[in-house]
């Protein structure tokens, strides 16, 4: 694994260990996601075996969802995110 991978994976691994550390000593719950409030549409797409076990271990991490959709889902949605505060994207102002 890359240099930049294993420090991901580390701070993953960290932040889920601390997430357990406070819930036990402090009873500190982890915060539950809100139910997104804007529509959503369904999008399929095709990928690698690798890619899909990348996700999956994104998944066994705890902190990038429940499957291999949510994972991806939500690295999409941060890469898109951060491409609008670097300004390669337009933001999209939300519908309701």
């Amino acid at each position: 694994l890359a240099l930049a991978t294993v420090g991901r994976i580390f701070k993953c691994h960290l932040y889920a260990f601390l997430m357990v550390y406070f819930d036990y000593h402090f009873g500190v719950a982890p915060v539950r996601r809100a139910k997104n409030q804007l529509e959503t549409v369904q999008l399929t797409i095709a990928t690698t075996a690798t890619v899909v076990s990348y996700l999956r271990e994104l998944v066994s991490t705890g902190l990038y969802g429940k499957n291999q959709a949510d994972a991806a889902e939500r690295l999409l949605a941060a890469t898109l995110e951060q491409m609008v505060r670097d300004g390669r994207l337009k933001h999209i102002a939300k519908r309701t």
